[in-house]
């Protein structure tokens, strides 16, 4: 099966990219990984309108999305939300999140990205997508690196959390597989 790992900031200096490594090296042991940075994806920021042509980079992006029978967002929370990057992203898409489930992946300082969280259910519920309930949050994240700088340090407890939101994603991911297969998802 295959697990799309997204990773939603953009920003200079950013940490997605260390959890969404972290994360793709723990889900390779059920999944194969396709890591999907949106700094790199170069999608455009303004939606087109109905009749417009779709941009070369939303094809690419659509076709890699379309074959996840899963998905992993790596997001940091933002001013209580999650990046403005990230929801260009989900809306540029529709049918490629349908009928399959959503794991979510949180940081930020105390709450370790819980509201992100919240407001992302939300709107993969609008896309037909599945969120799983289990997630991972990792509050006051910079404080969990080893003092080589290696992350996270054994202590921060994250193994147990990513391995059963990985297993319910698992288990989640092949019972929709299973039901697009014998009868195709109509929204």
């Amino acid at each position: 099966m295959r697990l799309a790992v997204i990773i939603g900031s953009t920003r200079r200096g950013r940490f997605g990219p260390t959890v969404a490594h972290w994360l793709a090296e723990q889900a390779a042991k059920q999944f194969e990984i396709d890591l999907v940075d949106l700094a790199t994806a170069n999608l455009p920021a303004t939606l087109p309108d109905a009749d417009d042509e779709t941009p070369q980079e939303v094809a690419v992006l659509s076709s890699r999305l379309a074959a996840a029978d899963a998905f992993a967002v790596v997001t940091p929370e933002i001013n209580c939300s999650f990046p403005a990057t990230l929801k260009t992203a989900l809306d540029w898409y529709y049918e490629e999140w349908h009928a399959k489930p959503v794991a979510i992946v949180s940081y930020g300082r105390e709450s370790g990205g819980c509201h992100a969280t919240a407001q992302l259910r939300q709107v993969f519920s609008e896309l037909q997508a599945v969120t799983i309930r289990n997630t991972v949050a990792l509050p006051c994240y910079w404080e969990q690196f080893t003092a080589d700088g290696g992350w996270p340090r054994a202590s921060a407890g994250y193994e147990a959390t990513v391995k059963l939101m990985l297993d319910q994603l698992v288990w989640w991911a092949e019972a929709l597989q299973d039901a697009r297969k014998r009868r195709p998802y109509q929204p």
